[in-house]
């Protein structure tokens, strides 16, 4: 399936960027990763400077889901790295967007994966297994709910109630 452009489909789809049906996320990610567009329905997860649940999450078959990580934005910390991003690949997850920090950039940029974050950090996240699957959360002045679609490319991310066709 061809990627959607999202400048085209906000262009497409005005009455439901304005019933909030369609939404745009705040432009603060960076792109890593080798597919700069990706796609797929949304899994959530809430985490705060700790990856345990975020690994479980990439253990599970992506099926071409999108993982969507409220990290709280923390800049302390990364809570995905290269490991998780191979896993990630191995495990058929379209992409990762991570509301906090990566590493192991030159990792990540080898994966065949999509990747958004707010920046890199060097330092490891901590491990105590706390946090929510499968919640709302607010990212990049956005509320993203499971289940629903994620659209990105080099101009940004989208987030959809219903899965758009090109």
């Amino acid at each position: 399936m061809a990627a959607l452009a999202t400048a085209e489909v906000c262009d497409s789809n005005a009455s439901h960027v304005g019933s909030g049906d369609l939404r745009v996320l705040e432009p603060t990610f960076q792109i890593y990763g080798q597919c700069r567009a990706f796609s797929g329905p949304i899994v959530t997860l809430k985490v705060f400077e700790d990856n345990v649940l975020v690994r479980e999450m990439l253990e599970s078959r992506g099926e071409g889901r999108v993982l969507v990580i409220d990290g709280g934005g923390s800049m302390r910390c990364a809570i995905v790295g290269g490991n998780l991003a191979q896993l990630a690949q191995n495990m058929g997850w379209a992409g990762i967007v991570v509301n906090g920090c990566i590493r192991d950039v030159d990792e990540i940029n080898g994966c065949d994966i999509g990747v958004r974050a707010l920046a890199s950090h060097p330092l490891k996240s901590n491990k105590k297994g706390v946090g929510e699957k499968h919640t709302p959360i607010y990212v990049a002045g956005t509320l993203i709910r499971n289940g629903e679609w994620l659209y990105a490319d080099s101009d940004g991310i989208l987030i959809s109630k219903l899965e758009l066709s090109i």
